[in-house]
């Protein structure tokens, strides 16, 4: 049961990263603000791979071709979510944007199901789309008969987008440690993780040279406000990377939705950002059905 506080610590993470990415706007664009975690992640996760196989000289997996392919696939998969995550929230606000990702919990069911071979359980669906009405609801607070108009509301595409990116990139991650063999978990882990930001390094950071230089310019004039970004960004993708390592990638991805409270709380006490009481309880129905997942699924 180790995946538990693990996944807990990368859910805490993660939120007070986003929650950092989302100030960057202030002096990035999306896409520099989303370059931000893998540009100072990257070495600190070689610092980490250097100290597990050079220095304490850990069993180092040799990963078999079919690894490449599925981490490469996750890290882009990351990149978009990204990209989509904080474009939700410049089009409507921190805490809003962080439930429409929250689709992720049905994603990433369906993905590992298809692809992983890990369904869940019936009444896990159940709960999975309790959690999707959820989310609905937040598209339209004031009543659930204007969903059908808030479908196409470009806030919810872009987090159900980002969700979908995630899930895909939680599965990948999970496919690509698993191949590694027998090794420690740590190990494999490590090794898939220091793949990943390395790929996504290099893939954005090259888009961004050829494409918009003032802005690659920019992540390195304001190292000071980004390099938490980067400390906070390695630490939760260590920790989810450990834990998809440990147990499947839809059990780890719905426990982690408990960073919804802590959205809220970071939402109205740090970015002071108002919501109204319907929005409360959507997000409420999403975080039950996120328990339901995990004790029935």
């Amino acid at each position: 049961m180790a995946w538990i506080p693990i996944t807990l610590l990368a859910a805490t993470f993660q939120i007070l990263r986003t929650a950092r990415q989302h100030e960057l706007r202030r002096y990035l664009n999306v896409n520099a603000a989303g370059f931000v975690r893998y540009a100072y992640g990257f070495p600190m996760a070689l610092v980490a791979f250097a100290i597990t196989f050079v220095v304490f000289r850990a069993e180092l997996p040799t990963p078999p071709w079919r690894f490449w392919p599925i981490i490469a696939g996750a890290g882009v998969a990351q990149i978009l979510g990204t990209l989509a995550l904080l474009r939700s929230f410049q089009l409507r606000d921190f805490a809003i944007g962080t439930v429409y990702v929250k689709t992720e919990v049905i994603l990433v069911a369906i993905v590992s199901a298809v692809a992983l071979g890990e369904p869940l359980a019936p009444l896990g669906w159940v709960a999975a789309i309790v959690c999707m009405v959820g989310v609905a609801w937040l598209a339209a607070p004031d009543k659930l008969s204007d969903v059908a108009r808030s479908a196409a509301d470009p806030a919810a595409l872009m987090g159900v987008a980002a969700g979908l990116g995630f899930a895909l990139a939680a599965a990948g991650i999970r496919g690509a440690s698993n191949s590694l063999g027998d090794a420690p978990t740590w190990n494999r882990a490590l090794v898939t993780l220091t793949a990943m930001l390395a790929i996504q390094a290099l893939i954005n950071g090259a888009q961004l040279a050829l494409f918009d230089r003032a802005a690659l310019r920019s992540v390195a004039v304001h190292w000071r406000p980004a390099l938490p970004v980067g400390v906070l960004s390695l630490a939760g993708s260590a920790c989810w990377a450990l834990a998809v390592t440990l147990t499947s990638a839809a059990k780890v991805r719905t426990l982690g939705q408990v960073e919804l409270v802590l959205a809220f709380a970071i939402s109205a006490f740090w970015l002071h950002e108002r919501h109204r009481r319907a929005e409360y309880l959507a997000s409420g129905l999403v975080m039950l059905g996120v328990v339901g997942v995990v004790a029935l699924g």
